[in-house]
Formats: C-alpha cells, structure tokens, sequence
C-alpha cells in the first residue's frame, strides 16, 4: 500500500447538517440529551435520510450524551460505532469529524453522526474556574497563584506571542468586529440585531489582558450536528455534497509540558498540525477561501492564522483589518456566521455546520466561489484539529 491510498480525501461526503435554537447559557427549555436529538432530527431532515440509517456516532470534550442511549431514543436497528474524541476541549470538533470519517471510509461504519450538545444551565459553566475542593498536576501550580479560569490561562501565551512578534491589539479587535459584522446577517446568532464598533470595543471592560469583553466567546445552551455517508452516496443526497479534503489533529513537541514551560509556549498548537493537513488535501493556504476559526478567545485565532500560514506574525497588524476578513469581498472572510464570538458558543461545531454551508453556497454572508473551506479546531488547547472541507469541482 502506498502512502498515497492511506488518505480520507475525497471518501466521505457531509450528507446534512442541523442545529437547535441557540440559547443564552442556562436558557434552554429542554434538556441537553433532548437537544442532542433536535439536532440530528434536523441533520437527517437536512440530508434526506431516516434516522434509522445512522450506525455511529461521534463526539468531544466528553460530551455526556451516551451513544447506546441516543441509539434507543432514535430506534436505530443497530449500533456499529461510538467515538470521543480524547482531551482538548473545543480542539477536538474537526478531529471528530475525522474519526466518523475514518469508520465511515475503513467501513467500520455506513452512516455517521457528529454532534455536540450543551446545556449548561442543567450542568455547570464553561467560563468559571474549576470548583473543586482539592487540585493536582498542572492545576496545583496555578491555582494558588489566581489562574483559574480559560481566560487568565490562555491570556498569557497570546501575550508571548503579540510581545514577540509585535502585534497591536488593533490585530484582535477586528477579528472580533469581522465575528459581529456577520452575526448581523445570520438570523440564528445570538447576537444577532447586536452589531459592535470599534468604539464600542475599545470601551468595553478588559477581562484579561489581552483580551477585552468582546475578544471573549459566548457561552451558550443548544446541539448541533453533521451526519457523513461514504462519498458513493453523493448523487442519491438531497443536498449538495460537501466532500472531506482533509483533517488533522495533535500538537507540537511536549505541547502539555506542565507549569506553562512548554518549549512553543506562544503558539496555538498548530504548528506541526497544519503541514499534514495541507498535505492529505492537496491544496496551499492560497486555495483556501474562507475560513471558520474557533475563537475561545481572539488570541487564538491570530495565531492560527499565523501558523495555517495565511499571513506571517510580523504581517499581522497589516493583515488582521475588518476589510480582509469580512465577507464576501475580503481576501480572507473569517467566521461568516458569526462564530464562537457573535453567533454561539457550540463548543465549535456550529463552524463545521457555517464551513459546510459555504460550500454549498447556502451561507448568510456568502463568499463566491468557496469551494475550499477550511476549520480551525480550539487554538491554545491541546491536542487540537483542523479540516479542509471541498466541493465537488475539488475532487
């Protein structure tokens, strides 16, 4: 076998997508495992397809919504796989998508859901720190020194990065302001009807610096989900195919060294991630037209960038300005729904849904001619994932 043939491009087709109302954190009116379902419903609505043809199902971050019980819920005839995708929280949304893909290709499995379900109102917040009574490992060395939460944790290695490379927090805040311009478009954005100005953002409160009020996600209740089929199935589909060009996922060298002494302290852990993505797609940063990055924070996002390649650290405060990333005449449309910032906080697989959307040419703030789309998957964690999602006229 040659290396060539060990590849996922071109095997496995997005069939259909779905996603519930998104709710501000502790507003949903159902609970988590009821979302879970609302969502696929709606992603096997989307596709054509019953729900009694799903064999598999996919997920991250120790989403809590067991398979064997959806499978029940559902009436699926039988379960053939049932995957989490280990550590990195919100890193692991697009290597989720990979590992349906893999079942599906190798098959393991015929038809694959990949989902997400929060409720945070039913269980506890993503943005506190940890409430526990006692610590141990890395946390045993932060904790009693005040660093707690995401945003105090992952602050400073975007601070080493900006200090080294010289970027201006002009740099952040048009990502954000690109995040809110196309909320503004996208009926199904939380901050949708919410629209942000610079003034707005330069005004607002820091939380920690770098990273003001609106550099921060959302946090949210809701589900969302993307069901695969082996790439034969395309032309029977109700909807355009979206075919899987690539995906990666894992970290740099001794990434989780303990005590924040890691050796690439100031990146966001794509630094070997992103050459074997571009590798098993076959395309270069210039072929990719729009991108869905992950945005825990916008720190994260800059150097994702960075390391994708669409720009140098040092050409950041000339690149990062709302112009080049606003769709649909910027070089470089970022986050077309809205993203973690403006849209939702769905742990980041409502970008999977936005990227599969450009694609099919069915987005609120649509670029021309996306027929390379690409997502970025948790920049800071570790292990973290990156896809490259293609049309037809790709393959």
């Amino acid at each position: 076998m040659t290396l060539s043939t060990r590849t996922l491009r071109g095997k496995v087709v997005v069939a259909g997508i779905g996603e519930t109302t998104y709710y501000k954190h502790g507003k949903s009116p159902d609970p988590e495992f009821k979302l879970a379902l609302m969502a696929i419903l709606r992603a096997c609505e989307d596709a054509g397809i019953g729900p009694r043809e799903i064999d598999g199902f996919a997920s991250y971050s120790n989403d809590r919504n067991d398979p064997s019980r959806l499978a029940a819920a559902l009436g699926l005839p039988e379960l053939r796989f049932s995957n989490m995708q280990w550590g990195g929280g919100g890193g692991g949304g697009a290597a989720a998508v990979a590992n349906a893909a893999a079942a599906v290709a190798t098959g393991i499995a015929n038809c694959v859901v990949v989902f997400r379900a929060l409720a945070q109102g039913q269980f506890a917040r993503f943005g506190l720190g940890a409430q526990a009574a006692t610590v141990s490992g890395e946390p045993a060395f932060t904790f009693p020194y005040g660093v707690m939460s995401p945003g105090q944790r992952y602050a400073m290695r975007a601070m080493r990065f900006m200090h080294e490379h010289g970027v201006k927090q002009e740099a952040l805040r048009a990502i954000a302001l690109a995040s809110y311009h196309h909320a503004q478009a996208n009926p199904r954005a939380v901050m949708h009807g919410r629209p942000l100005t610079a003034e707005m953002y330069d005004a607002s409160r820091w939380i920690v610096e770098p990273f003001r009020l609106f550099d921060c996600c959302l946090e949210n209740d809701g589900a969302a989900a993307l069901i695969l089929v082996p790439a034969e199935r395309a032309r029977d589909l109700r909807r355009p195919p979206v075919y899987l060009l690539g995906a990666a996922q894992g970290s740099e060298h001794r990434n989780a060294a303990p005590v924040h002494n890691a050796p690439l302290y100031g990146t966001s852990s794509f630094t070997t991630v992103a050459p074997n993505l571009y590798a098993m797609a076959g395309v270069e940063p210039k072929d990719v037209r729009v991108v869905q990055s992950y945005e825990n924070f916008t720190g994260g996002v800059l150097m994702s960038l960075v390391e994708h390649g669409f720009f140098k650290a040092e050409e950041a405060n000339d690149f990062l300005v709302p112009e080049n990333l606003i769709a649909p005449t910027g070089p470089l449309p970022l986050n077309t729904s809205g993203g973690n910032l403006a849209e939702c906080y769905m742990h980041g697989l409502e970008l999977q849904l936005e990227a599969v959307r450009q694609v099919r040419g069915e987005s609120s703030s649509q670029v021309p001619g996306a027929d390379v789309s690409m997502v970025c998957s948790g920049p800071m964690v570790t292990p973290v994932s990156s896809l490259i999602f293609g049309s037809a006229a790709t393959i």
